[in-house]
């Protein structure tokens, strides 16, 4: 740890404290830093669970998901993208970050680029690296954190097989307007690029007239070059069953049926009979029942987080991220030669707010902060207020100066 004024940590260190100590003797831990919401399954989900058991539904099915499920995703993504999708262009994996995997080996080779939009999800990064690619990083604009296809253009080059686009951005909360998707659309239609669009955050858009716009949408005739990544553990906030889809070219399919067979032979069959009759049965209620309760903790954290001083966080149009841009406070600490990085600004939260948090380190951003706002609202609360206390507080030579 580098080394710096003692802090209330240190101090109970040098006490005899350790780490789990303090924890017990001081406030209670909040962490902000889960990319999860912890809420009760729906109905329709276990309904469909208990009844896949009940029925002994304990065999293999079609190696790339069940028939039925795969219509019904089809039907809904026809729906949401308003392009039509047939089962044969969805592939049901375990979880998204799977079909990011299939994505990446599928149009990946040694020795191509793949343009990432700065900051990035990490497994967004991994993947690429798995298959062999290079990563080439584009930096999103501030305050919005939208890229600037000036830039894309730049970094494109003859071995440039692949852009990836998460929008809504995790951890940004950024959402990229029509403009943006039909630039890149018809840049990856010039260039001859694909497109890997992780639309994982897609039902969590909190601006405009609340609806994810895919860039299949903005730009139609780049379907043939894209590739959906979609979550159900995010849409149904069920993260430990592991179920997602990949929503692709035909022809792309079929290769991943041949990767499927070698790498888990099916998904879980219990987790895809749950899913298939809750498309069935739900009404959508239970998804807008966790939308309004985001809708509120997001309005609560950005009115508290408006009262912090040299960091601007970030507008969270969409996912359940709330970002700060740490730049200035940084700068002025750096200057006053005592915190110097984002990474020391989260251990401080931690030690000292007790509030745990997510630097931006880990998305290639130095100057960032992630905090997540689907923890249950009255911890968001008081987590959000801690941090906008220590926060104000390091240039008054308070916690951690």
């Amino acid at each position: 740890m580098p080394s710096r004024p003692m802090s209330f940590l240190s101090r109970s260190r040098k006490a005899g404290h350790d780490l789990a100590t303090v924890a017990v003797i001081g406030r209670r831990f909040i962490d902000l830093a889960t990319d999860e919401i912890v809420v009760e399954p729906s109905s329709s989900v276990c309904e469909g669970a208990m009844a896949a058991v009940n029925a002994e539904a304990n065999r293999y099915v079609d190696l790339i998901g069940l028939t039925p499920l795969r219509r019904a995703v089809a039907e809904k993504l026809s729906v949401e993208t308003r392009v039509g999708w047939s089962a044969e262009e969805i592939v049901i994996t375990t979880g998204a970050q799977q079909a990011l995997l299939y994505a990446a080996v599928t149009v990946l080779a040694p020795g191509d680029e793949v343009i990432i939009i700065r900051p990035w999800r990490p497994i967004l990064l991994s993947q690429v690296v798995l298959a062999g690619a290079a990563p080439v990083f584009v930096d999103a604009r501030c305050p919005r954190y939208i890229p600037d296809i000036s830039a894309i253009r730049v970094a494109v080059t003859p071995q440039t097989k692949a852009i990836i686009i998460n929008s809504p951005n995790n951890p940004t909360g950024a959402v990229y307007n029509r403009t943006i998707l039909q630039d890149i659309g018809e840049l990856a239609i010039e260039r001859q690029i694909w497109i890997i669009s992780d639309e994982c955050y897609s039902g969590l858009v909190f601006t405009g007239f609340r609806h994810h716009e895919s860039i299949v949408m903005a730009h139609p005739r780049v379907r043939s070059r894209t590739i959906i990544v979609k979550s159900f553990s995010r849409e149904l906030m069920i993260t430990g069953w592991r179920l997602g889809y990949f929503a692709a070219p035909a022809q792309l399919v079929s290769a991943v049926r041949k990767l499927q067979s070698h790498a888990i032979a099916t998904p879980n069959v219990i987790a895809q009979q749950a899913i298939l009759h809750h498309l069935q049965a739900s009404d959508g209620s239970f998804e807008e029942q966790i939308y309004q309760r985001l809708v509120d903790a997001r309005n609560i954290g950005l009115h508290i987080l408006s009262d912090l001083r040299d960091v601007t966080p970030s507008r969270a149009d969409g996912s359940f991220c709330f970002y700060l841009n740490l730049s200035r406070l940084l700068s002025a600490l750096r200057t006053e030669g005592s915190v110097r990085s984002a990474d020391d600004i989260a251990r401080v939260l931690l030690e000292e707010a007790n509030v745990g948090c997510v630097p931006g380190d880990a998305f290639g951003d130095a100057n960032g902060l992630r905090l997540s706002f689907g923890a249950p609202p009255e911890l968001l609360e008081m987590g959000l207020k801690r941090i906008v206390e220590a926060l104000n507080g390091l240039r008054r030579g308070q916690p951690g100066t």
